[in-house]
């Protein structure tokens, strides 16, 4: 079954407008509590928490009564990490988890992300099936059936704690320094208090949501105001998180950034040395670094290259048995510790390191040259899909030939906004930006 509603991570899109809307919110509850039911006489639950948008007020109402209609009980976790819904979704023994937001798009869109039972987020076939609900509808429970909500306030808590019990047993992050943007979004309470508790000395910034201010020039995505802070403060180091917390950045004591790939690179050396990387191997996207891809072949250390997606590198990593995987963006998934990207967690891992070998995080955070890459997301409006026309797919030929052995191109439709994003990587910059500019421009020129 072909899915129209699903993207790459779940529904997404402007709040307030199809599908992210309380009736779309309400009949996608609806159908999923019929799927996740199966005919099963016997009490069933859902968790579901959001970031700090405004719109997750009414997107959560309305899936909440969709899953009460369904005769589902409702656990409601209120603001908190994605990873932290896929965590309690299996230690709730819940039925489905949900997580209502757009990650680190800007406030005024909103997202809902499911999580099956195992807490890892559903297939693409499962998703289908959901779909094909919200398309036909469902049969609603008997009054007496109908589900009931609570909100708890331990679900932090409980983040927290299973977090600090990643960290190396008897280390401690006394004498550092850590800035820890929050980008205003779902870990601005957790993510400080997780290093507080650790030792650090914690400057924290973008903890200080309004439902407007999601990703507004802090986070990962914007991550020049926890450079500044670094430098200003004399940190050892920072760490930006985006607005649900999956995806990391790392700032070194010189306000250098670290994309996820030098990130991912750092921990696979690490833990091939120590004997935990199981299949002796990364995975990631087709978007990391070919840099990123060599160096690890020195370090006698596999990549498996996957679709664009958290969800498909870890299913790759469930198929292959693989513990580390990750994006470069900076969804970084360590499956021995959680069932989706955190960004928490891979800061605590970069931190180990900093602990373990004393270094500075200048010397951990660049392990290997990354080859010159550029992306460009380009707009479109047309009825027909920009990569379906013949000037564009004449263009990509001719642009795959003249990188052939020199480099990479990727052109891809986004799975959550109307975007080509167009990818190129080469050793001669001559070369990028020839070809870049004119898979650009073929691109623009039907959109």
């Amino acid at each position: 079954m072909k899915r129209t509603l699903f993207g790459t991570d779940g529904v997404r899109g402007t709040a307030n407008t199809y599908p992210m809307t309380a009736e779309a919110a309400l009949r996608l509850a609806t159908a999923a509590g019929q799927y996740f039911r199966h005919g099963k006489a016997r009490v069933h639950r859902v968790v579901i928490g959001k970031d700090t948008r405004r719109s997750g007020y009414m997107i959560e109402n309305a899936l909440t009564a969709g899953f009460l209609s369904t005769g589902m009980d409702v656990v409601l976790l209120g603001p908190i990490p994605t990873p932290a819904v896929g965590m309690l979704t299996h230690s709730m023994r819940a039925d489905v988890g949900v997580m209502i937001s757009a990650s680190h798009n800007p406030h005024h869109d909103n997202g809902i992300k499911f999580f099956g039972p195992d807490g890892y987020k559903l297939s693409d076939a499962a998703e289908a099936e959901i779909e094909a609900l919200f398309n036909s509808g469902v049969d609603l429970c008997l009054p007496d059936n109908i589900g009931r909500a609570n909100r708890i306030e331990s679900a932090t808590g409980r983040y927290v704690e299973a977090t600090k019990a990643t960290f190396p047993n008897g280390k401690r992050l006394d004498g550092l320094k850590v800035v820890i943007d929050c980008a205003n979004g779902a870990a601005y309470r957790a993510a400080p208090e997780v290093l507080w508790e650790l030792g650090a000395e914690v400057i924290p910034i973008g903890v200080r949501p309004n439902g407007y201010n999601i990703n507004n020039g802090v986070g990962s995505t914007a991550p020049e105001t926890a450079v500044a802070t670094v430098l200003e403060h004399g940190a050892d180091m920072g760490i930006c998180l985006d607005g649900d917390a999956d995806r990391i950045a790392i700032i070194d004591e010189k306000g250098n950034i670290a994309d996820g790939d030098q990130i991912m690179g750092l921990i696979a050396a690490r833990w091939a040395k120590s004997g935990v990387l199981r299949g002796g191997a990364l995975v990631a996207t087709v978007m990391s670094n070919l840099g990123l891809e060599r160096w690890l072949g020195t370090q006698g250390i596999g990549l498996h290259r996957t679709d664009v997606g958290d969800r498909y590198v870890v299913d790759a990593m469930r198929r292959g048995g693989f513990n580390l995987g990750g994006e470069q963006s900076g969804h970084i998934v360590m499956s021995d510790y959680a069932t989706t990207g955190d960004g928490l967690l891979a800061g605590l891992q970069f931190l180990a390191a900093m602990v373990e070998v004393g270094k500075p995080a200048s010397e951990l955070a660049k392990v290997f040259t990354p080859y010159p890459q550029v992306l460009k997301n380009i707009r479109f409006t047309a009825d027909k899909p920009p990569l379906e026309t013949v000037t564009v797919q004449a263009a990509i030929k001719d642009a795959e030939a003249s990188l052939l052995g020199k480099g990479r191109l990727l052109i891809r439709k986004s799975g959550t906004e109307p975007l080509i994003r167009v990818m190129v990587e080469a050793e001669d910059q001559t070369l990028l930006r020839q070809v870049i500019d004119d898979m650009t421009r073929a691109v623009r020129d039907v959109a």
